[in-house]
């Protein structure tokens, strides 16, 4: 998103300060009854036709975009907030005025995919909608909003992506499962009202940066349907959704903006009902880049058309002219806000707060939420399950402290926790460097050399017992300026990557010339190519930024408080040659690990643990699977090493008797377990025949063939362990 909340910012300090004379005004004409909009027992539809028939046509339309209200009517302002791993209250980007709300502050959404475990990222995403309602509500504060732009379900295809921090993967079904939890956390499980409202983004195939303002993503509608539409099909159906941002870029040359797949297939096929959102500034490049129409009026009668509910750039010339062109009626604009005024209700905004359980958080003393122990214990659980450790050659790793009497730790990364352009301001932070100090005790001495100008990095690790190197990219780029960076390996938004390769890799050699028992900690947002250290370091463990205690759960790591267990959502290429060009969307060129040729470095799912585990015994509940049916996938897996531990068990499917291309394999199901030393457990997965399902373009519908598939358990995509030939009927 283009700096959409500095273009929100300009609005928010008269905004804020009429805020809180809003809500008492709501509030008094709810007690009365005065509106049928403001009844809160009264059919919620009927209360929309209220609200949209007492509106002028000037409140109409400065009602779509949000920190607007009808305040005459007691309608007060639709705010939003940034919130991809904690909510966005001041920070890199400043999204609100200063001083800056410190929030809690979790790993990259990409580090959150790497744990497996949707269920944490659902008690995550429960804290960042708390503190988003504590921020808003609380008298102290009254910043950011309940809509939070979270999360990103676009996929990441491609490595070079300068925003792959933001997504949860590569695989259209994993990073919906993601997604579906993420959502439950933010909205809650309030069977009448949300705590925030999930806003999705970018909607569609929104993964490249370079020229994304005029860009088309191209690619047949089999792959809309079976790929990039996933994540956000299972967002608005499974998760309850009812709010997502569409993209810059067009897709088969129609920009997103004013695409009519946004109501043909979101609006009347998966019921998104609510707020469909511009990116910010994305109105304008209609006209200016993408050529698409010739002048605003004609735009903005196009995009509402088309779902458009609120704008985030300045919009309201233009679409008060189009109605008096007769370009578009005042009845489009009617059914546009009516989804507006669905989140509102939802979000108890237009309701006396007694019923509303989330309306009391951040009232009278209650403290604030990031400050709590209990926050900082989740974030701790979250950053260590996102650790995933690549290598471990003579089990270097766990580090035993009573073994040490030195460690040296290097690198631009080991002495800053940083955050990305999404994130907030965390209330504290932990460095790699505090959190091995820390853990190591007093009785081990701590070195620290940021790198080798005057060979310090080479010293300190020749004199110590072990060399910790921490390295990787910079999530903001590191240079000021819009879409720039330092180092060709580094993106951001606005930029992608032109290298996959890492430029710290020749510090990493220097200090393993002079000391071989080298732990290398890449901190990144994306995959790297580091071809020479992983074939030379004994010890790699990778972790993303951004989280508050990212020292303390890579220290429980390294010295083996906690046994690492992340896996990789991505898959990550030797080199970009064995990559299609990166505006290629049609991923069967070669993408992901559904079509991916040759070998990677590190596949989809891959990622070790400092024990050992076994499959066996893998059943199915059913010889044979309807197409109308599902069945169980069980198999035992035991940990056979000498500590406890989690493994994550994936369910991979592959057509044999398709008659249609299929990809190579696709993942259907997984789960995160964890074992004691010497314990199995039979872990059950379901494999509902949806699942397998294709869509046959010549009906329009989603088919389910006669079929034979082979069903392939084990703990990574390219390390299945059991398989079973399943009879599709």
């Amino acid at each position: 998103m283009l700096a959409t909340s500095l273009i929100l910012m300009k609005t928010f300090k008269q905004l804020s300060a009429a805020f809180v004379a809003m809500m008492f005004l709501q509030v008094a004409l709810a007690q009365t009854n005065q509106y049928p909009l403001l009844n809160p027992e009264l059919p919620v539809e009927d209360r929309i036709s209220n609200a949209v028939s007492l509106m002028t046509l000037d409140e109409k339309i400065n009602f779509m975009h949000f920190r607007a209200g009808v305040p005459r009517l007691g309608i007060p302002p639709l705010n939003s907030a940034e919130g991809l791993h904690g909510v966005a209250l001041g920070g890199v980007a400043d999204w609100t005025p200063k001083p800056p709300t410190t929030t809690t502050m979790f790993p990259q959404a990409i580090g959150l995919g790497e744990t497996w475990d949707p269920e944490m990222l659902r008690q995550a995403a429960a804290a960042e909608g708390y503190e988003a309602r504590y921020a808003e509500q609380s008298e102290k504060y009254h910043k950011g909003g309940l809509v939070i732009f979270a999360p990103n379900s676009d996929l990441g295809r491609d490595p070079r992506w300068g925003r792959t921090e933001e997504c949860y993967g590569e695989d259209p079904f994993f990073n919906g499962t993601m997604v579906v939890a993420f959502v439950h956390g933010l909205q809650g499980d309030n069977p009448r009202y949300w705590q925030t409202a999930s806003l999705l983004k970018h909607f569609l195939a929104n993964s490249n940066e370079d020229k994304r303002e005029s860009s088309s993503s191209d690619f047949d509608e089999q792959l809309f349907r079976e790929y990039y539409s996933v994540p956000f099909r299972m967002g608005i159906v499974d998760g309850g959704a009812r709010a997502f941002m569409t993209a810059y870029n067009a897709w088969n040359g129609i920009p997103m903006i004013a695409n009519p797949v946004l109501k043909r297939v979101a609006v009347n096929e998966w019921g998104q009902d609510g707020i469909i959102c511009t990116d910010g500034g994305a109105f304008k490049l209609l006209v200016t880049a993408h050529k698409y129409v010739t002048n605003y009026d004609v735009a903005a009668a196009a995009v509402v058309k088309t779902g458009i509910s609120i704008f985030l750039d300045r919009y309201q010339p233009a679409l008060s002219s189009a109605v008096k062109e007769n370009l578009i009626s005042e009845t489009n604009i009617d059914e546009s806000i009516k989804g507006n005024l669905r989140v509102m209700i939802k979000l108890g905004l237009l309701d006396p707060p007694d019923n509303n359980p989330y309306a009391k958080i951040g009232q009278a003393s209650e403290p604030e939420p990031w400050l709590s122990q209990e926050n900082r214990t989740l974030v701790r659980r979250v950053t260590q399950e996102s650790i995933v450790l690549l290598k471990n050659s003579k089990n270097l790793l766990p580090l035993d402290k009573t073994r040490l009497k030195s460690i040296a730790v290097i690198g631009p990364r080991a002495n800053a926790v940083l955050m990305d352009w999404y994130g907030g301001r965390p209330p504290y932070t932990v460095t790699p460097l505090q959190g091995i100090t820390d853990k190591a005790g007093p009785g081990v001495t701590v070195g620290f050399a940021t790198n080798n100008d005057d060979g310090a990095a080479v010293k300190l690790a020749r004199s110590s017992d072990i060399a910790i190197v921490c390295v990787g990219n910079h999530p903001t780029g590191d240079i000021e300026g819009w879409a720039k960076v330092a180092l060709p390996s580094y993106g951001r938004e606005g930029k992608d990557r032109e290298s996959i390769t890492l430029e710290d890799e020749q510090l990493i050699k220097q200090v393993y010339a002079a000391n071989p028992k080298t732990i290398i900690v890449l901190v990144s947002s994306f995959p790297y190519a580091i071809n020479w250290t992983e074939k030379h370091v004994p010890a790699i463990v990778h972790i993303t930024h951004c989280s508050e205690e990212q020292g303390n759960a890579l220290a429980d790591v390294l010295f083996g408080d906690y046994n690492p267990a992340g896996r990789l959502v991505q898959t990550w290429p030797q080199s970009l040659d064995q990559l299609p060009p990166m505006m290629d969307y049609n991923i069967r060129d070669g993408r992901t690990y559904m079509y991916f040729k040759g070998k990677p470095l590190y596949p989809f799912g891959f990622g070790l643990s400092y024990t050992k585990f076994t499959y066996s015994n893998l059943k199915t509940s059913s010889p044979s699977l309807n197409r109308d049916g599902s069945l169980t996938v069980r198999v035992d897996v035991k940990n056979t090493g000498t500590q406890a531990g989690d493994e994550v068990v994936q369910l991979y499917v592959r057509h044999l008797d398709s008659k249609i291309a299929r990809p190579l394999e696709e993942l259907k199901g997984f789960k995160r377990v964890t074992l004691q030393a010497g314990e199995r457990k039979t872990v059950e997965i379901p494999l509902p025949s949806k699942l397998l399902a294709y869509w046959n373009t010549d009906k329009q519908a989603f088919e389910i063939e006669p079929d034979k598939i082979r069903i392939e358990v084990g703990a990574s995509s390219a390390d299945i362990r059991e398989s079973k030939t399943v009879q599709v009927n």
